[in-house]
């Protein structure tokens, strides 16, 4: 990965520039950072040019206060890619990196040549999804290493929690890292986020869906339907959140399909 950094609003932004042509924006999720698509870059790379950057709080990227709402969270993207002299992108997010996707797309749909939501929603929060979003952020202020040990293994399918055992262990030790005001902040950013199925639906692009059967995080069946109503390509894994890591080998003959 080409690792490169600019500064936005004072902070500091890192991002990955590699390969040529049509451009790949790969947008990370909570408590992960842009190194979780390197094992995919090389392939990719080989005939596009991917760029990847680690989001607001996360990785080797600053903070902007105490909310990092996924429009705050876009702007960075919109302003590398001006920079970059980007016309227009393939945007990938996973989980989080989703609902930053569809802020970004909402922002400067002219950038936005097709869209992939992996284990993401247009969703906002269920009442009930927001209360846990203050009980994490509680539970973050009093430990947030127990917060992120914890955390990390549920977003795995139960099966696999001994199956991925160096896997969790590489991603808890990368999570260990976030700051713990960037760990707050996208909680409070994901927790105001607004609902952007009617968006969605009606973005005329080629739209992906990537939802796993037993994601512990988003529930399956409203995921099917909202890929159903928003008129995406659904593809099907049988495991959890974590699709990139579960289904290594057929996640990354879907997205190159779906680039393709």
């Amino acid at each position: 990965m080409n690792i490169q950094n600019f500064t936005y609003k004072g902070i500091p932004v890192s991002y990955s520039d590699d390969g040529a042509g049509e451009v790949i924006l790969l947008l990370h999720g909570f408590l992960e950072s842009k190194l979780i698509w390197q094992p995919f870059i090389k392939e990719l790379a080989r005939k596009n040019r991917v760029i990847t950057m680690d989001l607001l709080g996360h990785g080797q990227t600053g903070c902007l206060g105490y909310i990092h709402s996924m429009e705050l969270m876009a702007e960075p993207i919109i302003e590398l890619l001006e920079n970059l002299k980007v016309k227009d992108c393939i945007v990938l997010g996973h989980s989080m990196g989703g609902y930053v996707a569809l802020a970004f797309a909402e922002n400067r749909p002219d950038l936005v040549k097709k869209i992939g939501l992996i284990n993401s929603t247009s969703r906002e929060d269920s009442k009930e999804r927001k209360r846990n979003r203050d009980r994490a952020v509680k539970a973050v202020k009093e430990n947030p290493k127990r917060f992120i040990r914890m955390g990390i293994p549920n977003l795995f399918c139960e099966e696999n929690r001994t199956v991925f055992t160096e896997a969790i262990k590489k991603v808890t030790e990368a999570a260990l890292k976030t700051p713990t005001q960037g760990i707050i902040a996208a909680l409070e950013g994901m927790k105001i986020r607004p609902e952007r199925t009617h968006f969605l639906s009606g973005l005329n692009v080629p739209k992906l869906m990537i939802a796993s059967k037993k994601d512990p995080v988003l529930d399956f069946k409203a995921l099917k339907k909202e890929a159903e109503e928003a008129c995406m390509t659904l593809v099907v894994f049988p495991d959890g959140h974590m699709s990139f890591i579960e289904n290594k080998d057929e996640f990354s003959k879907q997205i190159m399909y779906f680039i393709e």
